[in-house]
């Protein structure tokens, strides 16, 4: 009988899984494969509570494998010599996979080809990177003309969801290695079906829609008349409020194919009561095409893991003060947003996006510390971190990424903090030294008279600490900072130091 391997690596799912459909039309057997490698599991970016996740979703996939009379085959070492000992023990003509395109997945991949028959397919994206380029074949740089290309393209249908099989062919008896157990966060419990239930409970969409076939608790689960999804515009930026969908860590390991997310937006889009909640489920849709572009900027630029995407940005003379750095990184900033989002990241392996913003803008434009310390920190914090996503936002932040926001634009915490957490209720939450601080200083708690001070029962430098550093005379320095390497690279623009780690 002919033999394929499925070689799971960022598809922890089985409905809408085109690497898996393409196994099982190939052949009567089907070995579905994970490879613990270690180079990642070694990596500078690796966060433990992410690899914690990763492995109670293999688990779950595990689970649903068995139910279907298949199981995961999990081996442990380089994945072209592991993968290339298993066609020797199998006899399998093919290895299917989903398509990735951060520089390490484009040179694993790579290797792998070279020592067996390997195909990849789509899964990753809703359009892979290549398909959405201008009319002469190169890249987008901008996000609007790409979002208007991505969606000139095909858009998928229900019909294109691929169900669940029913049954998966698999032989008893291949060695497999054992999962390490690691302890996960509650409040993202990992699996295909905890994905479903979760975009359920945003969007309002059916099992249907889903792929067909997934049985988990979504399919019993009630699906609300007035969906998240159609205030997602109005509720998004509220710290204090549940108004994200928070799917990004099941999108990240593909819990939940992109293409579904896609469909339900646009169903949602379709389905909507009013003009104001077609806007909202547009712009989640909007949301998901973020992705795509963040994605399509490393597979074209891989470059940018390690450099700015702009020359006339690479050479910012950064202070990189190692205590301040450590400071932000614990949340003793004495800027309570910033406090409160970074320990919210310490304790819960997410944070707001809102919040990834402000942190991001403190970090880079009022401490002057290079935005790749930040890019690293959040990769070992993470649920949700991905190389693409992840540079990308803090290239945003920090002015040196491709449609980046302009240099001057620095977020004041305190006026960002009273405009997305008004009664202060995230800060409270997160920050407990501050929960008796009237409203009126939650947010700028270094103005509190003594007396109010001992009242709050936070004293700012004992309780709680003073800012780190004057916001205003931080700006005035950043903005001096970078108009002056825009000005030496206009004189000397041959000085950038442009490298490219593909």
């Amino acid at each position: 009988m002919r033999v394929a391997i499925w070689w799971l690596r960022r598809d922890l799912r089985l409905s809408d899984n085109q690497a898996l459909a393409a196994a099982l039309a190939s052949a009567e057997v089907v070995l579905p494969v994970f490879v613990l490698d270690p180079v990642l599991l070694r990596s500078p970016y690796v966060a433990p509570h992410r690899l914690a996740f990763l492995y109670e979703g293999l688990r779950q996939l595990d689970v649903a494998l068995q139910a279907r009379g298949s199981y995961l085959i999990v081996r442990r070492g380089v994945p072209h010599e592991v993968l290339a000992d298993l066609v020797g023990e199998s006899g399998a003509h093919v290895v299917y996979a989903e398509a990735d395109y951060s520089p390490y997945a484009v040179r694993r991949d790579r290797q792998v080809a070279a020592r067996v028959p390997l195909r990849l397919v789509g899964g990753l994206t809703v359009h892979a990177p290549e398909t959405v380029v201008r009319a002469d074949g190169n890249p987008y740089h901008v996000f609007t003309p790409f979002s208007r290309a991505w969606l000139a393209l095909p858009a998928p249908t229900e019909a294109d969801l691929l169900p669940s099989p029913a049954h998966i062919p698999t032989p008893p008896g291949i060695a497999r290695v054992t999962l390490p157990v690691v302890e996960a966060f509650p409040d993202f419990p990992a699996g295909e079906a905890e994905a479903h239930l979760r975009l359920r409970r945003f969007a309002g969409a059916s099992a249907e829609v889903l792929g067909h076939g997934v049985t988990s608790a979504s399919s019993t689960d009630e699906i609300p008349s007035h969906p998240l999804i159609y205030r997602y515009a109005q509720l998004r930026d509220r710290m204090d409020l549940p108004g994200t969908s928070q799917l990004s860590p099941y999108l990240r390991f593909g819990m939940l194919s992109a293409r579904q997310a896609a469909v339900v937006a646009r169903r949602a889009t379709e389905q909507a009561p009013d003009a104001a909640a077609r806007q909202s489920a547009i712009v989640w849709l909007t949301e998901l095409i973020w992705r795509e572009f963040y994605i399509s900027i490393l597979a074209h630029y891989p470059h940018v893991r390690g450099q700015a995407f702009r020359r006339d940005l690479e050479d910012i003379p950064w202070s990189n003060d190692a205590e301040q750095f450590a400071r932000w990184c614990t949340g003793h900033t004495g800027y309570p947003v910033v406090d409160a989002a970074m320990r919210q990241l310490m304790q819960s392996g997410w944070m707001h996006n809102r919040a990834r913003m402000i942190v991001a803008s403190f970090l880079v434009k009022d401490l002057l510390i290079d935005w790749r310390w930040g890019e690293r920190w959040f990769m070992q914090q993470l649920l949700d971190g991905d190389p693409a996503a992840n540079n990308g936002g803090w290239q945003w932040s920090a002015g040196t990424g491709t449609d980046a926001a302009p240099y001057f634009r620095i977020f004041n915490p305190v006026t960002q903090a009273k405009k997305f957490d008004p009664a202060g209720d995230y800060v409270r939450r997160w920050v407990p030294e501050l929960a008796q601080v009237p409203p009126e200083y939650i947010h700028a708690p270094w103005q509190m008279p003594a007396e109010v001070q001992r009242a709050a029962r936070c004293r700012i430098g004992v309780d709680y600490p003073a800012p780190c550093v004057d916001h205003q005379t931080a700006r005035q320095r950043t903005l001096a900072i970078y108009a002056a390497a825009r000005a030496s690279h206009k004189h000397n623009p041959g000085t950038g130091k442009r490298k490219h780690n593909s």
